[in-house]
């Protein structure tokens, strides 16, 4: 996501920028415990197996796994191995973790009838993060075997999955129509704009690091071959930011990460990567 030159990666950080950014339609919840259970589900969805575990029940039978573009590209992302024999040696595994967060929604947040997790009027923060993943399996033909999850060993998951699928076609057609840009042509926008956020700040972290330094950084959880360098020019609990150049024009931009997750390791040399 590109706000102005500033430019965020991860949804989770995605998420919190939005919330902090248009007060007005925010989705989180206010309440400290309920801000913590939100967390703990993006975690249980993100760190906890389930997002990894969903990417694996991919039906061996699509097309897309045999275009050798896509599976190298996935191998790439997730780094393991694409190949069908792959992909049918992990299901069993894969099926009994994702059929264990089925059971957790089923007895636990959702076993009172509830709507939506915090009892709220529409969704909240809360049920985004714990619904994606299983909102994307329900949707992909073949990635569930209905002998051992559908609405029939859990109702109460699959209704609210259907209330979401409502909810998000609802604030679609409510919405303004968006405006589709080229590659091309969104990166002159971004070239043309502003920063929106202030310059930060570099706060004492177990890395060490300077405000000016030169780092580079990868993702450790997925696609982990991906390298940016830049200029550190903010670290905090949350984020981490750094400055490099536009590969056209040339143009200073500010990229954002969360602070987990992410490997930041001093360079020498100068930070010459662009984006």
């Amino acid at each position: 996501m590109s706000i102005g030159r500033d430019i965020y990666c991860d949804t989770r950080l995605i998420l919190e920028k939005l919330e902090a950014r248009f007060p007005d339609g925010v989705l989180g919840a206010t309440k400290p415990d309920q801000k913590a259970v939100e967390k703990l589900l993006e975690k249980w969805c993100v760190d906890g197996g389930v997002f990894a575990r969903a990417g694996q029940l991919i039906p061996p039978e699509m097309p897309l796994l045999n275009d050798p573009k896509f599976t190298k590209d996935r191998e790439a992302y997730s780094g393991r191995s694409w190949d069908k024999s792959s992909i049918i040696r992990n299901r069993p595994e894969s099926l009994a973790h994702i059929r264990d967060g089925f059971a957790f929604l089923e007895t636990g947040l959702l076993a009172d009838g509830r709507e939506w997790i915090f009892k709220t009027q529409k969704p909240s923060l809360a049920d985004i993060e714990a619904i994606w993943p299983f909102h994307w399996l329900t949707g992909l033909k073949g990635a569930l075997p209905p002998t051992l999850i559908s609405s029939k060993q859990f109702p109460k998951v699959f209704a609210w999955i259907d209330r979401f699928t409502n909810a998000i076609a609802h604030a679609k057609s409510s919405a303004p129509k968006p405006m589709t840009l080229k590659g091309a042509d969104a990166i002159k926008h971004i070239m043309q704009a502003e920063f929106c956020e202030p310059e930060g700040h570099v706060d004492k972290d177990p890395l060490g690091f300077t405000k000016g330094q030169d780092v580079e950084m990868w993702p450790v959880d997925s696609g982990f071959k991906n390298h940016d360098k830049g200029i550190l020019s903010a670290l905090n609990a949350q984020e981490v930011v750094i400055v490099t150049q536009t590969k056209v024009g040339g143009k200073e931009v500010k990229i954002h990460y969360p602070r987990t997750n992410f490997r930041f390791v001093g360079v020498s040399g100068g930070a010459q990567s662009k984006l």
